[in-house]
């Protein structure tokens, strides 16, 4: 597996990242912030921010930002982790891209309702990979963009999945997870993979 492979879907499996932004209020000083994510069928990085949060402001002065993503438990240090450095930009609300990330961050449907939040993308500029101790790669934007994108044929194979082939999702669970589960629904398919949802947890 390639480092870029590796990389994607390492984040592909993590829910929050910390989010450092350059603040308005400190000028020049980097400013940190928990948030959810869920990367796109480019494995770009789509936050949901409120306009009256800090690190919205910040972005708002200088796109520049970072998100970590890393292990929580055990010994930070010696644990996987990513740093993908990039550009953050607003993007218009996409019917495809809003489903994606409710599938993903199903709570997200409140926030969207009060009509004060928005997507935003970030693009890398470069990625920052620790597969573990000493195993230290910096990873190009042209590399770790994937090869291809399901993002036209994603919603017809999810429905074709859940629909038609419920019993078989289930047996991934209990084959992978060693998880019974009583329903699963696959929520997302790219070309790293796909995730499913069973007993409430992803």
């Amino acid at each position: 597996m390639s480092d870029a492979r590796e990389a994607r879907r390492y984040l592909r499996t993590k829910e929050f990242g910390i989010l450092a932004t350059l603040s308005r209020r400190f000028s020049g000083y980097p400013f940190g912030s928990i948030v959810p994510f869920v990367l796109d069928q480019g494995a770009q990085p789509i936050i949901l921010i409120s306009r009256l949060s800090e690190h919205r402001k910040n972005i708002e002065g200088d796109q520049r930002v970072s998100l970590l993503v890393h292990d929580v438990g055990g010994d930070a240090q010696a644990s996987a982790r990513v740093t993908l450095i990039g550009d953050a930009s607003g993007i218009e609300e996409q019917t495809g891209l809003r489903d994606r990330y409710l599938r993903y961050v199903p709570g997200a449907s409140q926030m969207l309702g009060l009509g004060d939040f928005d997507f935003f993308r970030i693009t890398p500029v470069a990625v920052r990979f620790i597969a573990g101790f000493g195993a230290i790669r910096w990873i190009s934007p042209s590399d770790f963009r994937p090869p291809a994108s399901l993002q036209d044929i994603e919603s017809e194979i999810l429905a074709h999945m859940n629909t038609d082939h419920s019993q078989a999702l289930r047996d991934y669970c209990r084959h992978y997870h060693g998880i019974a589960a009583r329903s699963a629904e696959m929520i997302g398919i790219d070309c790293d993979g796909f995730d499913l949802r069973a007993e409430g947890k992803r």
